[in-house]
Formats: C-alpha cells, sequence, structure tokens
C-alpha cells in the first residue's frame, strides 16, 4: 500500500467545488431508469447515454471530480473506439467502479440485507487497477423499522466495508465506504441521527481493526433525514445541523472528506441540504457530494433517447452539475435554479 499515492488520489476526490458522478447503475437498475422516457435498456443505449454525459466538457471538468461505473461501463468504448474511461480523463476527473454485488436478504434477519462481493475481491480489483479505476464503492443498505437494524446486521455490514477497504488500499484504490441509511420509511428524523451514529461507529471501529489507512478512504454516506413517510419533515437548516452534529461526533477528522448519497431526494432539495452544511463551515473534511439520480433525472429525462436532444440534456446536466458545485462551495441560492 502506497499510503501517499492513495492519499493524493483522496485529495483530488474532493478538490473545492467538486463532486463524484454515480453511474454505476447496474443493468437492472439503467433498465429502470430507461423504462421512464420509455428507451430499450440495450448496450448500445447504456453506452450511449453514459457517453453523453462523459462528453460534456464544462460539467466534468469544473464540477466532477470522480466517476463511479460499473463493470459493463468500464469496458465499453464510445462510438468513436475511444473508451469511456479515456473520456472521463481527459476531462481531469477519475474513473472508479462499484465493486460489491448487491445487497442480499441477510439470513436469519428478516427484513434486513447484507451486502456481498468479497469472494475474487482482490482479482477483479487487480484486473480493474489496469482498466484505470483509481477508487472503488462499496454500498451497505441498512434499513430502519420495528426492531432494525439489529446490531447483526451493523456488524456484518461494516465488517464487510472494512475488509473491502484494505483490499482496495492493498491495490492501489482509494475505497469508497458508502453505509446507507435508507430513508423509504416512517422515522422520524431522530431515529435516522440514532441509526447512523451506531453506525458510523461501528464503521470506524471496523476499519481500525483491519487497519485501513483513513486518510486514503472517503466516506458515502446519507444525510441526517426524516423518513419519507415520516407526516413532520424536518426543514432543510434542521437536516444541516443534525447532519454535522452527528458526523463531527463519529466520523475521524483523519478521513479527506464526506461525499453524501442523494438517497431519493430530490434534485434541488439534496443541493440546498449540501450548501446549508456547506455554508456553516469550515469543516473539519471536504463536505461534498457523490449524486447519481440528483444528478441525472433531468439530463435523462431531457434526452429522451434522442441523438437530437443531446445538447439539451448535457446542457441540463452541467445546470445540475454547476447548482452542486456552488452547493459544495457553500454557494448556491435556490434563485439559481430559476436561471
Amino acid at each position: 500500500m502506497n499510503k501517499k499515492s492513495l492519499e493524493e488520489i483522496a485529495q483530488k476526490m474532493v478538490a473545492d467545488g467538486k463532486g463524484i458522478l454515480a453511474a454505476d447503475e447496474s443493468t437492472g437498475t439503467i433498465k429502470k431508469r430507461f423504462d421512464t422516457i420509455a428507451l430499450e435498456s440495450t448496450e448500445d443505449n447504456r453506452r450511449d447515454y453514459r457517453e453523453m454525459l462523459f462528453r460534456s466538457d464544462e460539467a466534468m471538468q469544473s464540477a466532477i471530480s470522480g466517476v463511479i461505473l460499473y463493470d459493463e461501463t468500464i469496458r465499453q468504448k464510445a462510438a468513436d473506439g475511444t473508451t469511456l474511461v479515456s473520456l472521463i480523463e481527459r476531462a481531469g476527473s477519475i474513473p472508479g467502479i462499484k465493486v460489491d454485488a448487491g445487497a442480499k436478504d441477510m439470513a436469519g434477519h428478516p427484513n434486513e440485507k447484507v451486502t456481498e462481493g468479497l469472494d475474487g475481491l482482490r482479482e477483479r480489483l487487480e484486473e480493474y487497477f489496469k482498466l484505470g479505476a483509481r477508487f472503488a464503492k462499496w454500498r451497505a443498505v441498512i434499513n430502519i423499522g420495528d426492531g432494525i437494524p439489529s446490531r447483526a446486521c451493523i456488524t456484518a455490514n461494516t465488517h464487510a466495508l472494512a475488509r473491502y477497504a484494505a483490499l482496495c488500499q492493498e491495490n492501489g484504490i482509494v475505497p469508497i465506504v458508502e453505509p446507507e441509511v435508507i430513508m423509504d420509511a416512517p422515522h422520524t428524523v431522530e431515529t435516522c441521527y440514532e441509526v447512523t451514529s451506531s453506525v458510523l461507529t461501528a464503521l470506524y471501529a471496523q476499519l481500525d481493526e483491519q487497519n485501513v489507512h483513513l486518510e486514503g478512504s472517503i466516506l458515502k454516506p446519507n444525510m441526517i433525514v426524516s423518513g419519507t413517510e415520516c407526516p413532520t419533515q424536518a426543514s432543510v437548516q434542521q437536516v444541516a445541523e443534525m447532519t454535522l452534529d452527528c458526523f463531527n461526533k463519529c466520523v475521524p477528522q483523519a478521513v479527506p472528506g464526506i461525499v453524501f448519497l442523494s438517497g431519493g431526494q430530490s434534485d434541488e432539495l439534496a443541493t440546498a441540504h449540501l450548501d446549508a452544511m456547506n455554508k456553516m463551515g469550515p469543516h473539519r473534511w471536504k463536505i461534498s457530494f457523490s449524486y447519481g439520480r440528483a444528478l441525472q433525472a433531468a439530463p435523462l429525462k431531457t434526452w429522451g433517447g434522442k441523438p437530437e436532444n443531446i445538447i439539451a440534456a448535457q446542457a441540463a446536466f452541467t445546470h445540475r452539475a454547476a447548482m452542486n458545485k456552488l452547493a459544495a462551495l457553500g454557494e448556491w441560492d435556490a434563485n439559481l435554479e430559476k436561471g
């Protein structure tokens, strides 16, 4: 493990005003996205869509520090024969790769998930490094419900995250550790705070046990938000204050950056929450974004699978990237969305 190299990559991933584009939708997930625009999910259509995003030069160069790819995408070539990895690198962004095998039902624990994918991971990471990946992502799923999450679920998922992170660093790849507390439930913002605190505390204990170099890692967590079905939704300011309070107590200062997931929030709300946190800075770590749907929903809808819409779709992507760049700097304002 070359600690200096890992630290340099991690710092680039959280450069001022830049965040990460999550373009790592599985084949099943991207099909659901394409269904919304009545487009068949073929390999060429998936390639064309991602190529359109990666060729959005203004967005990529000014606001996107890295792109998380799916196994299919990291191997694909653009229509002109250029590898998609090369397009990302040309824009000054860092290629990354999703390496987990998905969240599966946890045996003996109804309604809980555990993420699989550790078997053969060392060899896969070696191949991904050769394909150009310099960071990776592994997502754990933590559901809130009656009597859950259990201690067993939290332990199993954070242990897997730590083992994944150690393997990444062994192979010169910066690990993004993503423990996502799911917001699709009726729980209060206070419950989200309690569960997220427990998960983060367990995560950093496990990372310590596995000798993970924190300065060469990035955290991708949920924000502290009310469950989607909770009748009382926390305000933007309350979300920002509770999120920062939780993370100040649970996340070591050695971590270079926290890149939040949007987790089903609307585009603008995800931006507003990020901005509110950064307006309360400076913080002990960089606070930025690693958004998938919150960056892609607008360009996907605008594109609609039609070549004649590419320029308009790229403009929609560039707008969302610009808004989140401002939020990462604490300089966003809702009035800018109208422009």
